[in-house]
């Protein structure tokens, strides 16, 4: 391992957090995210190439694969499971891999992220083509590095995050966005800045790779995945200004629908059956607005 510090793990010039009282330090702790924010925006441009092309691998068929270890996994992990209800992913086209597995979500998994037999293990489900996102602060972690190597020989597109400019993981990513959020208030705990900078840099890729797989309307998910009251309440909804229509129509066209939203509009558009509906569906690849 080299000797060089990561930028994450730099002592900030800044207050010492110990001499603050609890008001001061969550002032102090509140003020730095704007820095997460700034180091956002300043890889608008690295994102927007990413989710481009992992759009156009999506479209193909491609599964959305988020590797991680501790914190980053776990933030990487929290965007992903929201996929399939929000844009109605296939749960077969996503993995998500964490080190340490399912129980390192809810505890610490001593050495899972140093594991790299693991991190290759792991990447026996990924095919050519696929998506492979990969986070890590530092860029460092062992299974990290590993898994999206593996990934990167299995002929997935590869994507990494990290905060450190001069982050090994970087080597094998075909599209690397650094995030500069520079030293933590407390050094090290990556789920301060550099965290928050990861999870909107993750909002802004996913989101925008799903909106351009047509899962939206407007700004409405009409590929939500209705499993509860307030869901279905908001299915509603979206019918009734999609259409637009009152609500006793809009619950008609979803039983009629089978709960999809996105099929309710169109049958009330081309005033067609469920089955004509999916037709013409099927034709603009899932796009509302092309039938408009």
């Amino acid at each position: 391992m080299s000797d060089a510090l990561p930028a994450t793990e730099a002592i900030a010039q800044r207050a010492a957090l110990d001499t603050l009282d609890i008001a001061e330090c969550v002032g102090e702790i509140v003020a730095v995210q704007r820095r997460a924010m700034e180091a956002v925006e300043a890889a608008r441009d690295e994102i927007a190439a990413a989710a481009r092309v992992a759009a156009e691998a999506m479209e193909r068929g491609a599964t959305w694969h988020t590797i991680g270890a501790g914190s980053s996994g776990r933030i990487a992990a929290l965007d992903a499971v929201e996929l399939h209800p929000t844009f109605g992913l296939d749960p077969r086209r996503l993995c998500i891999h964490l080190a340490g597995g399912e129980a390192a979500f809810l505890g610490a998994i001593e050495g899972a992220e140093d594991d790299e037999e693991a991190g290759e293990r792991d990447m026996a489900c990924v095919h050519e083509g696929d998506v492979a996102i990969a986070l890590s602060a530092s860029g460092r972690a062992p299974y990290v590095r590993s898994a999206l190597r593996t990934a990167r020989a299995r002929g997935a597109l590869t994507i990494t995050i990290a905060n450190d400019r001069e982050a090994p993981l970087f080597a094998d990513a075909a599209f690397p966005i650094f995030l500069a959020t520079g030293a933590e208030p407390l050094a090290g705990s990556t789920r301060v800045i550099a965290g928050t900078a990861q999870k909107i840099t993750l909002n802004a890729l996913s989101t925008s790779v799903m909106v351009a797989l047509g899962t939206t309307y407007e700004n409405m998910m009409v590929d939500v995945v209705v499993t509860n009251e307030k869901l279905r309440d908001r299915a509603e909804r979206i019918v009734m200004r999609a259409v637009p229509c009152e609500r006793d129509r809009a619950r008609a066209l979803l039983a009629d629908a089978g709960a999809s939203v996105k099929l309710a509009i169109a049958m009330a558009w081309l005033g067609s059956d469920a089955r004509g509906a999916g037709e013409a569906l099927a034709r603009s690849g899932g796009r509302l607005r092309d039938l408009r």
